[in-house]
């Protein structure tokens, strides 16, 4: 066993590396012993040992690892005064908000007179209050290094898994957690990635000692890829066209009979509840559950990847033909089908606005100016950073770019923050300021969209949280190295 501390990072980054094959070679082997056995408990078994195999894979903690204070349980009445509030729900103020026990008790208009006895007051004079920033489309915690092997876990081995949940797969000790919540984002959604049907979406909060603190919500829903709907003629594709028919037929047909078989379970179970339970279609069985009459559709979603006009129109009409509770993630034909994803109350993750035009005859600002003509056509949609895990800090850039052509600030401020709530069914208690919700905000020096904003403190669930991160730490690290020589003179103590 190799212990952490004990050797180099080179001789470990090695043994990590072998490690690495070697469960590669253990997952080949132990699915093709069990091949042609369809069995329920075969099965289970091994889902058990892909999960037990990825874990090992995916948490090499001597890899890389966190090492700031996760934050404790709010302690006691907490109010910051004198800021301007931004609720995201309603106009800003300047006033006050106070929460308790992680939940906000009160936000009001005005001065703060007469605080009882016992809280703690921030003076936030000349400072903004925002609800903390949702990330609705990530990978965070499920990889570090994108050049390290052990450290990716973004997708089970079978095509079909909707059992698979990120909630569980992710590392909770993962450095780029901290780098991204130093930019007020305080919630982000988990999907992975694969095969047909990669699993769930999940829903973690940016700080705990364990996954079970992290998570808000385990699965918000099924995550679906939906199957090309056309051929590709481009210079480096090297597959026939007819070919590219017969996989497409292929893949829509199997996608059919997946649905169907999950319908059919679900039916059974609902028919006779002793029936065997299978892990894969009891994790769809949410998906059909009938809608209630006056009551707010709170079914888990069908999360469908779909970017093109004929993908998110053949899903639309899928979902609509199986009384689905749909969302497309991608969507970067959105705005040329806006009519139809709003008459059938389905919101959109724009997976990005740094992007590049679809099409030689599209505007070069296509992508820019994508948000404001949803916006524009009354849709539901979030705003998703498409760059690399690593730079998902920059989630406000992206809205920021969509402001900048077009999109009313408030709505660019909504997308990352209440419309990825509603989408991911955690508005109830994020997104938002309101009296009753979760405390989860941001105190900034001005508006998070602004690159030179600073984020100076923030709270989840009430509890304040460590702003530092392995960046800040190596600045202050080598700004002590040349306060030392003398090249910088030292900043005077606070």
């Amino acid at each position: 066993m190799i212990r952490a501390g004990r050797f180099s990072e080179p001789t470990l980054l090695v043994a990590s590396f072998f490690r690495s094959l070697t469960t590669h070679s253990l997952a080949r082997r132990s699915i093709g012993s069990n091949k042609h056995d369809h069995s329920h408990r075969s099965g289970l078994l091994r889902t058990h040992r892909r999960r037990h195999i990825h874990q090992h894979r995916a948490h090499p903690q001597h890899v890389s690892q966190d090492h700031t204070h996760k934050a404790a349980p709010q302690a006691g009445p907490i109010a910051i005064a004198n800021a301007t509030i931004h609720p995201d729900s309603k106009p800003a103020f300047q006033g006050f908000i106070i929460f308790d026990q992680g939940k906000i008790t009160m936000m009001q208009e005005g001065e703060l007179k007469d605080a009882r006895e016992g809280v703690r007051i921030i003076d936030a004079s000349g400072k903004h209050v925002y609800p903390g920033l949702i990330a609705p489309w990530t990978q965070l915690g499920l990889t570090e290094f994108q050049s390290v092997p052990a450290t990716q876990d973004l997708a089970e081995v079978a095509s079909i898994a909707p059992e698979a949940s990120p909630a569980i797969a992710v590392n909770p000790d993962s450095t780029l957690i901290p780098v991204t919540r130093s930019n007020g984002i305080l919630i982000a959604g988990i999907f992975p990635e694969g095969g047909l049907i990669p699993g769930q979406a999940s829903v973690i909060r940016m700080d705990g000692w364990t996954m079970a603190d992290k998570t808000v919500r385990a699965t918000s829903g099924i995550v679906l890829r939906w199957p090309q709907m056309r051929t590709i003629t481009a210079w480096w594709m090297d597959t026939s066209e007819d070919d590219q028919r017969r996989d497409i037929t292929r893949n829509l047909t199997r996608m059919r009979e997946v649905f169907d078989t999950a319908q059919a379970y679900a039916n059974a179970i609902g028919t006779d509840p002793s029936q065997p339970t299978d892990l894969r279609w009891e994790a769809m069985r949410p998906l059909f559950a009938a809608p209630q009459p006056g009551i707010a559709d709170a079914r888990p979603r069908l999360f469908i990847l779909a970017n093109d006009l004929d993908q998110i129109s053949a899903a639309v009409a899928f979902a609509r033909e199986r009384s689905l509770r749909a969302a497309i993630v991608g969507g970067r034909d959105a705005h040329l089908c806006a009519q139809l994803l709003k008459d059938n109350n389905i919101p959109v993750i724009l997976t990005g606005t740094h992007v590049m035009p679809r099409r030689d005859d599209a505007d070069y600002d296509e992508g820019f100016t994508r948000p404001l003509r949803l916006h524009e056509a009354g849709l539901t949609f979030a705003i998703a950073h498409m760059d690399d895990t690593a730079h998902e800090r920059n989630l406000p850039y992206s809205a920021a770019i969509a402001a900048a052509h077009g999109l009313p600030r408030d709505a660019a401020l909504n997308a990352i923050t209440l419309a990825p709530a509603q989408i991911l069914g955690i508005d109830d208690q994020y997104g938002s300021l309101e009296t009753g919700k979760s405390a989860t905000l941001i105190i900034t020096t001005g508006d998070p969209l602004e690159v030179t904003t600073q984020i100076q403190s923030a709270f989840i669930d009430g509890r304040e949280i460590d702003l530092s991160n392995k960046q800040t730490k190596l600045y202050e690290k080598y700004r002590d190295r040349y306060q030392q020589m003398g090249v910088i003179e030292k900043e005077p103590a606070k």
